[in-house]
């Protein structure tokens, strides 16, 4: 199995970092969720719905949608949390990058582990920017919401391809496809992780400044 590989690259100042990644990763999962599953009998079932809500963002102009499932919230939150915490103590300049890996298990003989296959996996990059003064933030907060317009749209783009999803799985299997734990909503399985590091280069942190100084000169 092939698998897919997203990227996003967004550069925000240090308080819009946590909304700008949940934006992103919410919209991901707002299509990588269905409802839950209620069997009747091996190979019929029904599918719940999926309640969505609008969040609208503190620091940054921008308002998206999110599946309404306040402990899917609370876990990517958490993960966001983690790497925000986690960059803002690097010292490595404000440059880090945090991945969605969404994946299934195919069941092992024992007493081997289930071996975990990833089937599509989203990075986005992050650059946090130190601005001067107040007209600026509010320059970045205008900039930063066009942008991330621009990549929900490229999110959405990317979901109506006709490529690989994990087939239906019978009521046996449904874990080894889908996320059961939750009581309101069931997303394919998926994993966070982060990483810090000073080498994914400065390309869009100066693309944001050069924004708002041709702005301010406007």
């Amino acid at each position: 199995m092939n698998c897919r590989s997203e990227v996003l690259e967004v550069s925000v100042e240090g308080r819009q970092v946590e909304e700008a990644i949940l934006a992103m990763l919410h919209t991901i999962l707002l299509h990588r969720s269905s409802g839950k599953f209620h069997y009747k009998k091996e190979g019929t079932y029904s599918i719940g719905t999926v309640g969505t809500q609008d969040v609208d963002c503190d620091f940054i102009d921008f308002t998206y949608a999110r599946v309404s499932s306040e402990e899917l919230d609370r876990a990517l939150r958490k993960a966001v949390g983690e790497f925000k915490d986690a960059l803002r103590s690097s010292g490595s300049d404000g440059i880090g990058q945090i991945s969605l890996e969404f994946y299934q298990k195919k069941k092992s003989r024992w007493p081997f582990s289930d071996e975990c296959i990833p089937w599509e996996v989203w990075t986005i990059k992050v650059n946090v920017v130190n601005l001067a003064n107040e007209q600026e933030r509010q320059i970045c907060r205008e900039k930063v919401g066009e942008k991330l317009c621009e990549k929900i749209i490229n999110i959405v783009e990317v979901m109506n391809r006709h490529e690989y999803l994990p087939k239906m799985p019978t009521q046996s299997e449904v874990d080894n496809v889908f996320d059961t734990g939750l009581k309101d909503v069931q997303p394919y399985l998926y994993k966070t992780a982060y990483q810090i590091t000073d080498s994914l280069g400065t390309s869009v942190t100066t693309t944001m400044r050069r924004l708002i100084k041709d702005t301010l000169a406007l």
